[in-house]
């Protein structure tokens, strides 16, 4: 049977939209197709569609391994007998406990738990509901930040590391085991690498994580602030970014090393309701096994 997959860019620098496919009924090419389009526009979405919990993991499940779901913020795990699946949601249940975490206000500039040896290669959300306004998604593509820096700047990122801050999540919260800490050079957290190499392409990249708590290896705090002050301004510029206004079925993927992302904040009166998968890592953000 003649494919009917189609790709439109949804940006100049980052995303691709994809349809003409049923995910519970992939063909290896059509998946091939897929798999390709990811590695160069690092993010993905996919529109209309009505996934169960097993659809989820199974098709999240074709990119690699998947990551157990961290504890949310009450501690508790997020959806039972589905350990990959976290559930980011500002609802409660009846007893007014969150089901989720991340609430329903801003989720700052990050790429997810950066603050490992190992971060996830990948992440996909899927929406079951969504606020009338607000809690868009953004994406902004690493790829095109490195590019938009001056030369110079460039050049002296090939030689540092950025701590990636263990201690706070996207939405402020303090992560569950680890104590409040505001000092970047004595917070929790993992250097890696501030210039990757995308392993299907070759592209250099910046590697950011989140701003609170950032700390580049070997310079004075002052000497760091003000270097990273410098390059985030570069890292998410209108250009290079996607902003993705949700709707109930939709799906949004992106790669963790090659793209950033984003939340706006939303009416807390208003429910939304979105379940996260993770791809496991290959290898660690240096290019090491």
């Amino acid at each position: 049977m003649e494919s009917k997959l189609e790709v439109r860019h949804l940006t100049e620098r980052v995303g691709a939209e994809i349809s003409g496919v049923d995910l519970a009924r992939l063909s290896d090419e059509d998946f091939a197709t897929i798999r390709a389009t990811f590695e160069t526009r690092h993010g993905l979405l996919f529109r209309g569609l009505d996934l169960t919990d097993d659809g989820l993991v199974a098709f999240s499940r074709r990119f690699g391994a998947l990551d157990h779901a961290p504890l949310m913020e009450t501690g508790r795990t997020a959806v039972d007998g589905y350990p990959e699946i976290y559930i980011v949601s500002n609802v409660k249940d009846d007893q007014g406990r969150a089901i989720g975490s991340l609430g329903s206000g801003e989720a700052v500039w990050h790429t997810d738990m950066s603050y490992l040896e190992n971060p996830p290669y990948a992440s996909a959300l899927y929406a079951l509901e969504i606020p009338p306004n607000g809690g868009a998604t953004s994406l902004c593509g690493m790829a095109a930040a490195y590019q938009a820096l001056p030369e110079p700047i460039q050049a002296r990122l090939k030689e540092l590391r950025i701590k990636h801050d263990g201690t706070y999540n996207s939405g402020g919260y303090v992560r569950q085991g680890v104590s409040e800490a505001d000092n970047p050079v004595d917070a929790v957290g993992t250097f890696h690498p501030s210039v990757l190499s995308h392993p299907a392409t070759g592209e250099p990249m910046l590697y950011l994580g989140r701003r609170r708590n950032a700390y580049i290896e070997g310079l004075s705090l002052a000497d760091s602030e003000a270097l990273l002050d410098e390059i985030w301004s570069y890292a998410a510029l209108p250009e290079n970014t996607y902003v993705h206004e949700w709707q109930i079925g939709d799906l949004l993927m992106w790669d963790n090393r090659a793209t950033m992302h984003r939340r706006d904040p939303f009416d807390a009166s208003e429910r939304r309701l979105l379940k996260r998968t993770q791809m496991q890592s290959i290898t660690a953000p240096d290019g090491s096994n």
